[in-house]
């Protein structure tokens, strides 16, 4: 049985702003005089001019390889309505992560393909098969076939110790036209907002992204792997200097579920929810300035709530690592395994606490292959599914939603007839909560249904 649905939705406003910062003491820095207190410095002469990225390429590069990717897609001839067949295809890269061929890349790179040929830097062919595909990280991990001997890897770096400025090489196959090398800086970390993912956390850089980077190695100075090249914002399609990766940390994740025999990442949550702390939250809460997540809902009897966490505290870190948003929340606790401790940062009533939780697995039945189709009434024709955690979160929905999510809607059917859509959520039946696919059968004309659509609530008295 199928059950399709979309449950995401976001937009994304992309603002475009110059600004001059004012310049400080001169006195108070000796950045001019390049030297920096962690030990990073400026080119001091001609010579230190002609540096080369070359030796961390030398050690990079014969690691990352290009892959390329059949599918067969079924078509509906669109005058005669005859079904068939389209051949479809798809460039990358990856990366070597294992000697024994172990490659990691992006999802979409793969999706929906059933031939995978990689190439590797001095040439050489394999075949390989999918071992473990996430969609919502967008990675997924590939094994070479008939692999004989140990292979060039990168060392996956998860120590998460990058800046905002350090040098970064990207290394992929853009446009399809072989292995080439970029470098820029890494731009930003810790990007949440990006509408990319609801649980991504990505390194932002200006290295030149372009189509066929996909899936691709983004390198530090010292020749590791700290991100997989993912997306890139554009008008045109090609390069603009913003591009995002997927952290290493969460690379690493999913390598390891993947390694070690898992057919799905299973990811843990804290059993909060929250919204981020803006200007005016800020004052409402007495902080000196915007900072973290207030909880605005918490799961009862869940890891938050055992923990000690309540409606109004704001999370300001997990583990040391600040969190600002509910995207941040989620891809701090997506790296950890069901079961592990977590320190949570929090401001209570102004003070600063830390508590002790341990993040589980999200509570209900994430099969989807439970659904049920309505036989009678208005909903007939439509295949359903209670809603629970593991369900809503597998689907990229909200864990907190509440109601019966439709997928499928049989053609012709009544449920069709009234305007029920896959992906709807129905949460409510003249006025009373929808919890169980029991309450939809049997459901007459004259009756107020209430929906969400697209992030939208509708309600309507079914003719």
């Amino acid at each position: 049985m199928t059950f399709w649905m979309m449950m995401k939705t976001s937009t994304l406003a992309i603002a475009l702003a110059l600004s001059l910062a004012a310049c400080g003491q001169p006195d108070d820095s000796r950045a001019q005089d390049g030297v920096f207190a962690d030990n990073r410095v400026l080119p001091g002469d001609a010579l230190s001019m002609k540096a080369s990225f070359a030796p961390v390429v030398r050690e990079a590069a014969p690691a990352v390889v290009n892959i390329a990717a059949r599918g067969v897609q079924q078509v509906r001839d669109p005058f005669w309505g005859i079904p068939g067949q389209r051949q479809t295809g798809s460039v990358g890269s990856g990366v070597i992560v294992r000697p024994d061929g172990v490659v990691v890349t992006n999802n979409h790179v793969i999706e929906g393909m059933q031939q995978i040929r990689v190439t590797l830097n001095d040439r050489r062919e394999f075949s390989a098969r999918v071992v473990l595909a996430d969609a919502r990280s967008d990675i997924a991990v590939l094994q070479l076939e008939d692999v004989n001997e140990r292979l060039p890897t990168l060392n996956i770096d998860d120590r998460e110790e990058q800046q905002i400025g350090d040098l970064v090489l990207a290394i992929g196959n853009p446009f399809g036209v072989g292995q080439t090398v970029t470098n820029g800086i890494i731009s930003a970390l810790n990007r949440t907002e990006t509408g990319i993912s609801d649980s991504g956390s990505f390194i932002q850089t200006d290295a030149a992204i372009n189509p066929g980077n996909s899936g691709g190695a983004l390198v530090d100075m010292d020749g590791d792997l700290i991100g997989i090249n993912t997306a890139i914002f554009s008008r045109s399609g090609s390069s603009s200097g913003v591009g995002f990766a997927v952290p290493a940390t969460l690379v690493k994740r999913v390598v390891d579920s993947a390694v070690g025999g898992a057919t799905a990442v299973v990811r843990p949550w804290l059993g909060v929810k929250g919204e981020t702390v803006s200007a005016e939250i800020a004052r409402s809460l007495g902080l000196d300035r915007p900072q973290g997540l207030v909880v605005t809902d918490v799961w009862p009897n869940g890891p938050g709530a055992r923990a000690g966490l309540r409606e109004g505290d704001v999370i300001t870190a997990i583990d040391g690592a600040e969190i600002n948003d509910q995207g941040g929340l989620n891809f701090r606790v997506a790296t950890r395994e069901p079961n592990d401790a977590v320190a949570v940062a929090i401001l209570r009533d102004g003070q600063p606490r830390t508590l002790n939780a341990r993040v589980q697995r999200l509570p209900g039945d994430a099969n989807i292959d439970k659904a049920a189709v309505i036989r009678s009434g208005v909903f007939s024709g439509a295949q359903v599914l209670a809603l629970n955690p593991a369900l809503a979160d597998n689907l990229g929905g909200d864990p907190f939603a509440t109601g019966v999510i439709v997928g499928r809607v049989q053609r012709g059917s009544y449920a069709n007839g009234i305007g029920l859509r896959g992906g709807d959520i129905i949460l409510a039946v003249n006025g009373r909560a929808v919890t169980s696919v029991e309450q939809l059968g049997d459901v007459g004309r004259g009756t107020e249904i209430t929906i969400s659509r697209g992030g939208q609530r509708i309600s309507a008295v079914v003719r």
